[in-house]
């Protein structure tokens, strides 16, 4: 197995089923094959799911974003577990985030500095909110970067093409999860 694999992990963002409803089966199945192709070849999987605190505590009232989904993403409200289609194996592991980034108190920096790991896969919901601000975070941080196009959705299409074909290339190498799949494969 190269180095760059050994030090990899695919980070699956958001794929909570009342976050994912809207996604196109598509999406399920190419998150499906990422999933699959990293178990496949030994690279970890993380799952990152996000819950919100109750109230203030939770949420400020200038978060103009989070304040819209605090009620649908508050810890206890229906949905916030992971889509069955897509449930972690119990060699993956399974943290959960308080903000739209996955850095941002989940312990991802923690765990990826145990783990060794230097290049991140991203996949998930939303391409606007989780994925983008994930990778700026991990770009920031100097984590070599690959995003999955066809394993990351956005109800706005627009935002989601924008951000596969301006945005994200210039921090990513963006491709499509067969495209990785076959990249890594034995």
């Amino acid at each position: 197995m190269n180095t760059e694999v050994t030090r990899t992990a695919l980070l699956v963002l958001d794929v909570q089923t009342v976050i994912v409803e809207p996604a196109p089966e598509s999406f399920f199945v190419a998150m499906r094959r990422a999933v699959d192709a990293a178990h496949e070849v030994g690279i970890q999987v993380i799952y990152v799911r996000v819950e919100l605190r109750p109230g203030h505590v939770g949420v400020s009232g200038r978060n103009k974003r989070l304040t819209r989904l605090q009620p649908m993403l508050q810890q206890g409200a229906p949905g916030l577990e992971i889509h069955p289609s897509l449930a972690p194996e119990e060699r993956d592991i399974v943290l959960t985030k308080h903000r739209v980034s996955s850095f941002v108190g989940s312990g991802l920096d923690v765990v990826l500095s145990s783990l060794g790991v230097t290049h991140l896969v991203l996949g998930g919901v939303s391409t606007s909110t989780a994925v983008l601000g994930t990778a700026m975070a991990a770009a920031d941080m100097d984590f070599g970067l690959h995003v999955l196009s066809d394993a990351c959705f956005d109800a706005r299409t627009d935002a989601h093409d924008l951000l596969m074909e301006d945005v994200l290339p210039a921090m990513a190498t963006v491709l499509s999860a067969e495209e990785w799949a076959a990249s890594i494969a034995h």
